[in-house]
């Protein structure tokens, strides 16, 4: 191949990128021209203060909320998402704090809720539903048993598995994460961990919406930071340290803007 041909050779379509989103509330901006892209097997932490528009912007994605303009592509096309089945069939998926789980039901019934499987007499398909939680959940952590037990006895880890099971099972690539590790212990934030580090294995792009710091940045790839509506910068992890990060989220500055003062008030803040 020529020097020529190599120069031609066109760059590889983000997983998802957003551009020149626009959403208002009334007089209120709650995000602000922002453009933000996604790769497979990447995660983007999304980090920002209380209002920073950080979840509104994810809920433009996940389909929950109309940007008041802007355009949202998939592997290079451009795509429409009105509501949360647009998302989804463009394999978009997102696992909320809450979990969205049904307490009194198995892992597999929480699988396929609302997807059931049935037999040829039109009955549940316990044993099929069981068995294709068993090989997705084998893929996300192999330690995993309680097949049989309602959610609500599961640790929080486990049931982080659960959630994200339900979403890799019905083809999603593009998962949005909301504070996967919020009051979970360390054994559990551990597991959530281990299940992020495997779906990143298995080409699966994560936007990872967190307050956790260190969570991010144990996990991301690249952070973008934002503030008032505004996306400060998106920054690769190893550029940058974690008290810079807390400098952009609190002073809505990029780490060489930040003046020695303003340093030295980070650390008395801290």
């Amino acid at each position: 191949m020529t020097a020529a041909e190599v120069r031609t050779v066109p760059e590889q379509a983000p997983l998802v990128e957003m551009r020149g989103i626009n959403v208002a509330f009334g007089g209120v901006h709650a995000v602000r021209d922002v453009t933000i892209d996604l790769h497979p097997g990447e995660v983007v932490g999304l980090v920002g203060g209380n209002g920073a528009g950080k979840s509104t912007l994810m809920r433009v994605l996940s389909g929950a909320h109309r940007a008041d303009s802007g355009e949202i592509f998939i592997n290079g096309d451009s795509i429409s998402i009105s509501n949360p089945r647009d998302a989804k069939a463009n394999g978009i998926e997102t696992i909320y704090q809450t979990l969205a789980l049904a307490d009194n039901l198995d892992a597999p019934a929480n699988l396929f809720l609302g997807r059931e499987l049935t037999n040829r007499w039109g009955s549940l398909d316990d044993d099929a539903m069981e068995d294709a939680t068993r090989k997705v959940m084998g893929r996300l952590n192999p330690n995993f048993e309680r097949f049989t037990m309602p959610v609500k006895s599961l640790s929080g880890g486990q049931r982080q598995a659960v959630a994200i099971a339900r979403a890799v099972h019905f083809n999603a690539r593009i998962l949005i994460m909301d504070e996967p590790t919020a009051a979970l212990g360390p054994a559990e934030t551990a597991q959530v961990r281990n299940l992020v580090r495997q779906l990143k294995t298995e080409g699966i792009g994560i936007f990872l919406i967190s307050h956790d710091i260190h969570d991010v940045y144990d996990l991301a790839d690249r952070v973008s930071v934002m503030y008032h509506g505004r996306i400060v910068d998106t920054v690769s992890k190893q550029d940058v340290t974690t008290d810079e990060i807390l400098g952009m989220i609190i002073l809505g500055k990029k780490p060489g803007d930040v003046t020695q003062t303003e340093l030295e008030a980070l650390e008395l803040r801290g």
